[in-house]
């Protein structure tokens, strides 16, 4: 009996052994199904079906996956199927049938289709296997053998930019095309490339570039476009028209209405390049787009852009076979604080000056103007630039592809009022009390060894609060912020933001006090206190701490959105505080002793502070100036501008900030 048990535990064994050397259809497809949501399409090869391995290289079938859905940019890629409860019976050809989901995300949206797997059993040498039977429709169920993928991208019609009064400052506007059709100047071909090079300013060689491009070359009947003019450019346009073989054409394109007076400020367009593509390729732009760079363009880039739309479809096929497909969403249009008016009214008064002017609206915070000079064509990033033009300006001193307004400086004198209210407020200053200042020149003790503070101009030997704003008076402000000390200077000025990280609508560098704590130094905090040292303030922010006088002691933020919140205001001095030191501003103006004064404009009430900031390396007894002028209309309190020049004295453009106050009265 015993013996027999044995026997039958032996042969169950052996059957059981047996059973197990048995291939899992169930096991092998899930293994493949790993694979591919870990996308390892080489092991993916590897378990395919002799046919279906005979039928494309391990090379071609790993290639066809990764560019397919590198292009279409698959994520979230996920493969399944539902695992039976018992293993199946292949059908007399070996083959099992397994149903299986796909999804994904792509360029073009989800992508989702329910398939089926068909495996089939091989035998091996050492052992035998199921391997999956594949075709094109595992990748799509669309594609069928000797089907390829096309991608299509639908471009979305970019936002346009207005100022507050709507005038367009960056547009979609019709120009003029100019061109010609190849056939129709064979005969004087080189003829009429020079006078096109010369009339349209072009190289003759880019001229036969674009003459000798395939296409053209194929189809010599096909106009080809060789330069976009404004319509405005009628001299141009009248020129090349009297060239044998010219066509002009109307075609829309990305124009600046304001030209130079707002480059810095609306940026410009330009086709993505390739290192743009990590950045925008991401946000599913196609690599033929164009996008913002600089300016008010890149600063909305995303409103102005819209969303592209894109098909993965059938190459080819007819009907019509589409994978996945998500419209185009066209660009937002944006509307600004600017003023156009006042924009161009300020780059005009700088005219061919290096310098840069901001203006402001001192009790809503909203953004007038943004100019810098010399500038440049925006519109040439566009329509093209001139023969050696864009190297000409890429080799000017005064840098004029570069905006000045939100660059620092020194802010020489029209730091005063700040040093004032820092006084006013943290120390014990009155207003009213006289100091006693002798001569041109004051040194604080024999530890400043043979530095002195030194006067613009003779003054009054008694000085009260006033009289030194009047006059500029460095020493009486070198003295007040020794008085403050360090701590108390530093926190005031940060109280203004000053040497504080500032979120502004448009990038800004950030302002700095000293490349070292001004306890470390007398001198260096005496220099402060009246604009020198190592004081560093962008003209924008400049611009912005002055609205702290025009609005009873609240600082506002500047905005630059039309529809945006209400700016954010921070509460810098008391009221009462305001008040004394924008009376004083308004003295510095109005008296005839004032450093404003001239020239006289009868039809305007402005405060103000002029600045001269002598820029000295180490050891230089002068070296450049530039001349500041802050100001604001006291009885509208609707506008506030900072103006500075680089190589001036402020005497320069005091007159050319009251020019624009002038103007813009109603």
């Amino acid at each position: 009996m015993k013996l027999k048990s044995l026997i039958a535990m032996g042969l169950f064994l052996l059957l059981l052994a047996g059973c197990s050397d048995q291939p899992s259809a169930v096991d092998a497809f899930d293994t493949y199904v790993k694979d591919w949501n870990k996308q390892e399409f080489s092991s993916m090869y590897d378990q395919l079906s002799p046919a279906a391995k005979k039928e494309l290289s391990k090379e071609d079938f790993v290639e066809r996956y990764k560019s397919i859905y590198g292009d279409v940019e698959v994520k979230e890629l996920k493969v399944s199927f539902q695992k039976p409860e018992e293993e199946p019976e292949p059908n007399e050809e070996g083959e099992v049938t397994f149903p299986f989901s796909v999804s994904m995300e792509t360029l073009a949206g989800e992508v989702a289709f329910d398939h089926e797997a068909t495996l089939v059993l091989t035998e091996g040498e050492d052992s035998d296997s199921f391997g999956v039977n594949w075709d094109p429709s595992f990748i799509f169920k669309e594609l069928e053998e000797g089907d390829e993928v096309a991608i299509r991208s639908a471009v979305p019609v970019r936002g346009e930019i207005t100022d507050r009064n709507g005038e367009g400052l960056a547009v979609n506007g019709t120009v003029k095309q100019i061109g010609v059709v190849p056939q129709t100047i064979e005969s004087e071909q080189d003829k009429i490339v020079n006078e096109l090079s010369e009339t349209l300013k072009i190289s003759v060689e880019d001229i036969e570039k674009e003459l000798n491009q395939g296409w053209v070359q194929s189809d010599p009947t096909q106009f080809v476009p060789l330069k976009s003019v404004m319509e405005n450019e009628e001299e141009l346009i009248t020129d090349a028209q009297e060239i044998t073989g010219v066509q002009i054409n109307d075609t829309t394109e990305r124009i600046y209405p304001f030209g130079e007076s707002a480059a810095h400020l609306t940026g410009y367009i330009r086709q993505m390049q390739k290192e743009d593509l990590e950045e925008y390729g991401g946000k599913g732009y196609s690599s033929y787009e164009s996008i913002g760079k600089a300016g008010l363009e890149q600063v909305y880039e995303d409103e102005l852009h819209g969303v592209t739309g894109w098909s993965i479809e059938v190459k080819g096929a007819d009907p019509k076979k589409v994978i996945a497909s998500k419209e185009r969403v066209d660009g937002e249009n944006v509307q600004v604080t600017i003023d156009g008016t006042v924009q161009q009214k300020l780059f005009e008064e700088i005219g061919k000056d290096s310098g840069t002017a901001v203006a402001l609206h001192p009790t809503t915070g909203e953004t007038l103007a943004l100019t810098s000079s010399p500038s440049y064509n925006p519109n040439d990033f566009t329509l093209g630039f001139d023969e050696g033009e864009y190297a000409k300006l890429a080799d000017n001193k005064d840098l004029p592809f570069s905006a000045k307004f939100n660059k620092t400086y020194s802010p020489g004198s029209t730091i005063k009022p700040l040093t004032a209210s820092i006084a006013l407020r943290d120390g014990d200053l009155d207003p009213n009390a006289v100091e006693e200042i002798d001569g041109l020149k004051w040194g604080a003790d024999s530890s400043w060894g043979g530095y002195k503070v030194t006067r613009v101009k003779p003054a009054d030997p008694e000085v009260d609060l006033e009289e030194a704003l009047m006059h500029s008076d460095n020493i009486y402000f070198a003295r007040k912020a020794l008085d403050l000390g360090a701590e108390k200077f530093q926190k005031g000025l940060e109280s203004f933001l000053i040497g504080q990280k500032v979120d502004f609508p448009f990038p800004t560098e950030n302002s700095s006090v000293s490349t070292k704590a001004l306890s470390e130094s007398d001198i260096l905090l005496a220099d402060s206190g009246y604009g020198q040292g190592q004081l560093q303030i962008s003209p924008y922010h400049l611009a912005m701490t002055y609205t702290t006088f025009a609005n009873e002691g609240q600082m506002i933020k500047p905005i630059l959105k039309k529809d945006e919140d209400s700016p954010e205001i921070v509460e810098v001095v008391s009221p009462e505080v305001a008040s004394v030191v924008n009376d004083a501003l308004s003295k510095v103006v109005s008296s005839p002793e004032g450093t404003a004064h001239e020239p006289v404009v009868e039809s305007i009430s402005i405060a103000g502070k002029t600045g001269t900031a002598e820029l000295k390396g180490a050891g230089e007894e002068t070296g450049q100036e530039n001349g500041l002028f802050v100001a604001y209309n006291t009885d509208r309190k609707d506008l506030l501008i900072a103006m500075m020049v680089e190589d001036a004295s402020s005497h320069d453009i005091t007159g050319k900030v009251k020019k624009v106050f002038a103007e813009m009265q109603p």
